[in-house]
């Protein structure tokens, strides 16, 4: 399997509320390579659901561009769109009992979540292997109530991995499990990136989630406020050049702050002014 790449560009999507418009989402760009494991963190209301939503073509943004490999969103027939979401992409709602049939058992559940994409003539694996790669093979016709709350999250997953997707999109996956339970689902979801090269992104607001998570893209007010790799936090450059600080860096360098660039050894040097002179100065 190869992992489907993301890009969106000036991604705006706004929602009314109490007769106002909200912006959720104000000009976010965002590239997640194929194969990535990657997350976006933020604060309840940041948009980072929002923005798991637009990927999974749930609705459409009210501006900017989608791309899902080179297929962009909002340009997409319908026929076509409908195609890439059910054998391309899965979408993994917050909360196990979301993703699931109650009154199906483990392998009823994935056989029902493939047979849309078996229409579509795509050569899926039997649910037995599907429930063995998430480390329930024990529990393939086990009555869902008996299951752990670990072990239904381990079943959505199984379920969003059915149909073979390149893109998986996981929304909260941890949330309401025990900090064991969390630690061993992050591990799953990295087993299957690992083994079948799938991209996924996790929106999360755990700390600890973030800490696991090769890379994190953080959320704030609709907007993207910075990224880490592997403990390394990092701004980042948008589209029209502006440099988007963490929140901590944004208390200590209020606006108008000046900064200067050097080259050194090939790579960009940030020298910050004294934060107390700005532009005006």
């Amino acid at each position: 399997m190869n992992g489907s790449a993301i890009r969106t560009r000036r991604l705006v999507h706004i929602y009314r509320s109490e007769g106002h418009d909200v912006a959720a989402l104000s000009g976010v760009d965002l590239d997640v390579r194929s194969g990535e494991f990657m997350g976006l963190l933020g604060p309840s209301g940041a948009g980072k659901s929002t923005l798991l939503n637009l990927l999974a073509g749930l609705f459409r943004p009210s501006a900017g561009k989608i791309f899902i490999d080179d297929v962009e969103l909002s340009q997409a027939p319908e026929a076509e769109l409908d195609r890439l979401l059910r054998t391309r992409v899965s979408l993994l709602l917050q909360g196990a009992p979301r993703n699931l049939m109650p009154f199906l058992d483990p392998t009823e559940n994935i056989a029902f979540a493939q047979s849309a994409a078996r229409s579509d003539g795509v050569d899926l694996p039997p649910p037995a292997d599907v429930l063995d790669q998430v480390g329930l093979a024990g529990a393939a016709t086990r009555p869902l109530s008996v299951l752990s709350p670990a072990d239904r999250q381990r079943l959505a997953i199984a379920v969003a991995i059915s149909t073979g997707p390149g893109l998986i999109l996981a929304d909260e996956p941890t949330s309401m499990l025990d900090h064991r339970a969390r630690d061993a689902i992050l591990e799953t979801l990295a087993d299957i990136n690992r083994s079948t090269g799938a991209t996924i992104v996790l929106v999360t607001h755990d700390p600890d989630v973030a800490d696991f998570l090769p890379r994190t893209v953080t959320i704030r007010d609709g907007r993207i406020g910075g990224e880490g790799r592997s403990g390394e936090e990092y701004a980042v450059v948008t589209a029209d050049g502006s440099l988007v600080l963490p929140e901590h860096a944004r208390l200590d360098l209020p606006p108008g702050t000046l900064v200067r660039f050097h080259l050194v050894d090939g790579q960009y040097v940030l020298l910050v002014e004294d934060p107390s002179r700005g532009v005006g100065d």
